[in-house]
């Protein structure tokens, strides 16, 4: 177990609390990547005490554990940005490529305002410059799962955060146990 879901639960009611002091008085949309972000977005959405409307667009940048270097899945966004404050919402910001093509995307389209919360922030080399405002947890360069984050779909349902060991080895046969492939050390 890396974070516990009592510590994100904590977390995610501190960055509800910034955000709620930020964007006091105005309406902004908030923008979920998903599948990722699902629960993250959930439970912040329900710790910022705002009018805001929610929005999701589904992006991907990872082949099983591996990142593509490509985003996919921009078509779709609506014009309901323009001169709009946008937060986009994700789970995790790693090499920095989907935000940063997410956000271009969004300024394209006339956001007047686009800020990023993250719940985990990688510490590694980014491949883009965008930084995100608000993050939940500073973590290691590991692959991890659970609390929405996946392994080509799997352990989203974990509460906690774990790190998951040698996912290139994982066996179809594997997916019938969800903790059989990650890391006792962690």
């Amino acid at each position: 177990m890396l974070i516990s879901a009592d510590e994100i639960a904590a977390r995610v009611r501190v960055l509800g609390e910034e955000i709620t002091r930020h964007y006091a008085g105005r309406v902004p949309v908030f923008l979920g990547v998903m599948n990722g972000a699902l629960f993250f977005m959930t439970d912040l959405v329900r710790s910022v005490h705002l009018d805001t409307e929610i929005s999701c667009v589904r992006l991907a940048s990872y082949a099983g554990a591996v990142s593509t270097g490509r985003v996919s899945g921009l078509d779709g966004l609506q014009d309901a940005v323009r001169g709009r404050e946008v937060l986009i919402i994700d789970d995790i910001f790693d090499t920095g490529r989907t935000l940063s093509t997410l956000a271009a995307r969004l300024r394209e389209l006339g956001a007047a305002d686009i800020k990023i919360c993250v719940l985990l922030e990688k510490k590694r080399e980014r491949a883009a410059s965008v930084r995100p405002d608000w993050v939940g947890f500073p973590i290691e360069d590991a692959f991890v799962v659970g609390y929405g984050l996946d392994y080509n779909g799997r352990y989203r349902s974990l509460p906690g955060i774990e790190v998951l060991s040698e996912p290139d080895k994982i066996a179809p046969a594997a997916a019938k146990s969800q903790t059989m492939a990650l890391d006792p050390a962690s």
